[in-house]
């Protein structure tokens, strides 16, 4: 169990499609399995933003923890696309766009994700072999 402390979290918006059908691409793409996850209206999420004195964060926001940073919208996205397995952490390379032009866009899709992609009553997400992976 200390060993997952030191890993990074991942807090997402949990009745978001969108979201928690990134959570299952990540875990897919996480061979090392060096994500965790929380949602973000989970009682472990409010714990961990509080720990960093974080009092409110925007549901439409993916957060990253790592190693005690906290990276929101297209930084987070970007820093765990760099830890995928496969061509995804070419994808860091964006990181050289302007953070106000990567979040413009960020937001956008965040601002129409429950429209385009619907929502969900409950989280779906946690299987029996992905259950070590959500705190």
């Amino acid at each position: 169990m200390e060993e997952n402390h030191k890993k990074p979290i991942i807090l997402f918006d949990g009745i978001c499609n969108l979201c928690n059908a990134s959570v299952l691409f990540i875990i897919k793409h996480d061979k090392k399995k060096c994500f965790l996850f929380a949602s973000l209206q989970s009682d472990a999420a409010v714990k961990l933003l509080l720990q960093d004195n974080i009092k409110k964060i925007d549901l439409e926001s993916i957060v990253l923890i790592d190693d005690s940073r906290i990276y929101k919208k297209s930084t987070a996205v970007l820093r765990i696309a760099k830890e995928l397995d496969g061509l995804w952490p070419i994808l860091f390379v964006f990181i050289i766009i302007p953070k106000s032009i990567r979040d413009m866009i960020y937001e956008f899709i965040a601002k129409y994700r429950y429209q385009w992609f619907g929502t969900m009553k409950t989280c779906s997400w946690e299987s029996k072999e992905n259950k070590n992976r959500f705190i």
